[in-house]
C-alpha cells in the first residue's frame, strides 16, 4: 500500500513529466527564476558563495563547484550534443545533399548576421569579444517551447529546427575551440589528439566498445583541460569516436540525466547573479544591445534571409508542409540562446560583472523570444488538422 500511494503520487507523475518533451524548458525555466530570487534576496550570500566554495586545491582539476559544473559536468553535455550531430551526419536529417542544405544554410545565416550585428554595436569597445554570444541556439528549450504549441508547429519544422540547432551547435564548438582558447600548452593538447586519434582508430577497425573507451574519454577530458582548449571540446571529441550503431543506445541512456540534472545545475549556477543596481541602464549599453538585437533580429533575419537565398537559387526547397509564416516562428525560437550563449558569455569575458551582464541580456533575450515565438505561431500561423 505504501509503495503504490508514493507511485501514484510522486513515481508515475515524474516519469509523465521527464517524458514531457516540454519539460526541460519549463525547468530550465524555473531554474533560472529560482536562482535569481535566492541570489537577490536578504541571504543571498550564502547561496552565491556556494557555487565559488573550492573542492579541490590542484592546479590540473577545477577548484569550484561553478568550475566543476562548466568544466566536467557540461563535457557530459557536449559529448551527447556531439553524438546528435554524428548520428545527424551520418544516419538523419544531415545525412543527404539535399535534405541538409537548408537547414545548413539558415544555421550559417542565423550564425554570421547575429555576430555581425554584435560585431558593428561593439566593434573597438572592449566588448567586441563577446560576437559569438549570439549565435547559439538552446536545443533543448526551443524544442520545449516548440512542443507547447501543439499541432500549430509541424512536424517537419521541428525537424527542420533540430537540423539548424545541431549545426549552430557545431559552429558554436568551433568558436569555442578557435576564438575562445588563449594559451596553449602543446605537450597536452599533443596528448589529448593521440588520444583521440588512437580512439578514431579503434573505432574504425571496429574493435570492442566498452569501459575502456570511457576511461579513454576520461583521460582526453584531462588533457584538453590542461591543454588551454576549454574541457568540453573533449566530449565533441570522444563522441565522434563512438561506434554509429552505440550512439543511440548511449544518447538514450544520457538523455535524462543531461536533461533533468545537469543542465539544472548549469542554469542553477549560471544565473546566481546579484541584479546590479541601475538594471535598465545596464541593459540599453552596447554590449547588452549587441545581445539583444543580435538574438531578436539577428537569428530570425539571418535564418530567414539565408534560406530564401537558398531556395530562390533552386539549391533547396521548404519541406511538405512548412510555409514562409512557420519559417518567421522558427526564427524567433532560434533565438532563444539560453545554455549555449550563457556558457560563451563566461569564455568571452574574464571579469564577473561583464559575464553577468551577459547573462542576463541572454536571458531577457531568451524570455522576449519566447513570447513572441508564441505569439506568432498563437496567432499568424494555421493549426493543422
Amino acid at each position: 500500500m505504501p509503495f503504490r500511494f508514493l507511485k501514484q503520487t510522486f513515481i508515475s507523475p515524474l516519469l509523465e513529466l521527464i517524458q514531457d518533451s516540454r519539460a526541460v524548458g519549463v525547468i530550465l525555466l524555473l531554474c533560472t527564476i529560482v536562482s535569481l530570487l535566492l541570489s537577490n534576496l536578504g541571504t543571498s550570500a550564502g547561496y552565491l558563495a556556494f557555487w565559488q566554495s573550492e573542492l579541490l586545491h590542484t592546479d590540473y582539476l577545477p577548484h569550484s563547484v561553478l568550475h566543476w559544473i562548466n568544466d566536467g559536468l557540461m563535457a557530459v553535455f557536449f559529448f551527447l550534443v556531439g553524438m546528435e550531430i554524428k548520428r545527424e551526419l551520418i544516419i538523419g536529417e544531415l545525412a543527404s545533399l539535399k535534405r541538409s542544405i537548408l537547414p545548413v544554410t539558415g544555421a550559417i545565416g542565423g550564425m554570421l548576421v547575429p555576430a555581425f550585428i554584435f560585431i558593428s554595436l561593439n566593434a573597438n569597445t572592449a566588448f567586441s569579444q563577446g560576437w559569438g554570444i549570439p549565435m547559439a541556439t538552446d536545443i533543448a528549450f526551443s524544442l520545449g517551447v516548440a512542443s507547447l504549441l501543439g499541432k500549430r508547429i509541424p512536424v517537419a519544422l521541428k525537424i527542420f529546427l533540430m537540423a539548424l540547432a545541431i549545426i549552430d551547435d557545431l559552429g558554436a564548438i568551433v568558436a569555442i575551440a578557435v576564438f575562445y582558447t588563449s594559451t596553449i600548452h602543446l605537450v597536452y593538447l599533443s596528448a589529448g589528439l593521440l588520444l583521440f586519434g588512437a580512439l578514431l582508430v579503434w573505432n574504425y577497425y571496429k574493435l570492442p566498445f566498452g569501459i575502456w573507451n570511457f576511461m579513454a574519454g576520461l583521460l582526453l577530458w584531462f588533457c584538453f583541460y590542461n591543454s588551454g582548449i576549454h574541457a568540453t571540446i573533449a566530449g565533441v571529441l570522444f563522441a565522434f569516436t563512438i561506434p554509429v550503431a552505440k550512439l543511440t543506445g548511449i544518447e538514450h541512456a544520457l538523455h535524462n540525466y543531461v536533461n533533468f540534472l545537469i543542465i539544472p545545475l548549469f542554469a542553477l549556477a549560471n544565473t546566481a547573479i546579484l541584479i546590479p543596481s541601475g538594471f535598465i541602464q545596464h541593459m540599453s549599453n552596447s554590449l547588452s544591445m549587441g545581445i539583444l538585437f543580435g538574438l531578436l533580429v539577428g537569428k530570425p533575419a539571418g535564418i530567414l534571409l539565408f534560406c530564401w537565398i537558398t531556395v530562390k537559387l533552386k539549391l533547396g526547397v521548404l519541406a511538405k508542409g512548412i510555409q514562409w509564416t512557420h519559417m518567421v516562428g522558427l526564427g524567433l525560437l532560434a533565438a532563444i540562446g539560453f545554455t549555449m550563449s550563457i556558457f560563451i558569455s563566461m569564455l568571452a569575458f574574464k571579469d564577473s560583472f561583464t559575464q553577468d551582464i551577459s547573462k542576463m541580456a541572454v536571458m531577457v533575450a531568451s524570455i522576449i523570444a519566447i513570447i513572441l515565438a508564441y505569439v506568432w505561431f498563437k496567432y499568424f500561423t494555421k493549426e493543422k488538422q
